[in-house]
């Protein structure tokens, strides 16, 4: 199984060794980890991760290297991916930040969520909490200058986990659109549960 972690910036090295641990759960299944920088690196994945970092600069350094376009087009074709942050941030339809409203920033657009940037306010507001994921289990969560999915519409976009905000009450802190998953923490840093069941994802697709 080829994974790819998306590596114009943010925490790549971070999800390549959750894959690796995710990879050794299940029995040890043969995983090679690609770090996508251009568009040849995206031929014959399995498994994608977009990784945390500055949405705005992962949209336009995308953008820059042609990837853009090549991405859409690979997650709209079924390529089973987990955004991570602002890597959820990127995959969203629709995008907004708590202070200066819309970015105009460039995005996938592929997931139908709503996302707020910055949402649970600056880096000295970052948190960890216990959540119950569906589908997955009990996670270490931890929310560094977090986002929020605020609504996710759609037959198939739907809500795994929720976190207590304090203005806006319960939001969305992880969802999955057929073989998309987004979470709005950090996964990488604490577990590989939902690494594991994004290449559990990758697998149901291969049979």
């Amino acid at each position: 199984m080829r994974v790819g972690v998306l590596a114009l910036q943010g925490d790549a090295e971070e999800h390549e060794y959750a894959i690796k641990r995710a990879s050794e759960e299940l029995g040890g299944i043969n995983v090679d980890v690609i770090r996508v920088k251009n568009t040849e690196q995206l031929s014959d994945l399995n498994a994608l991760v977009i990784p945390g970092g500055e949405s705005t600069t992962i949209g336009s350094l995308a953008r820059r290297t042609g990837l853009l376009d090549r991405l859409r087009g690979s997650i709209i074709n079924g390529l089973p991916t987990l955004g991570t942050c602002a890597g959820a941030i990127f995959m969203a339809r629709e995008v907004r930040d708590s202070v200066v409203g819309e970015t105009g920033q460039p995005i996938l657009g592929v997931m139908d969520i709503a996302v707020v940037r910055n949402a649970f306010g600056r880096q000295r507001d970052s948190f960890e909490t216990d959540l119950s994921i569906d589908g997955i289990g009990t996670v270490r969560a931890v929310f560094i200058r977090a986002p929020a999915i605020i609504k996710a519409w759609g037959g198939n976009a739907r809500p795994l986990a929720y976190v207590k905000h304090p203005k806006l009450g319960n939001v969305i802190a992880a969802a999955q659109e057929n073989s998309m998953i987004a979470t709005v923490f950090h996964p990488e840093l604490t577990t590989m549960k939902i690494h594991k069941y994004l290449l559990e994802v990758a697998m149901d697709k291969q049979r």
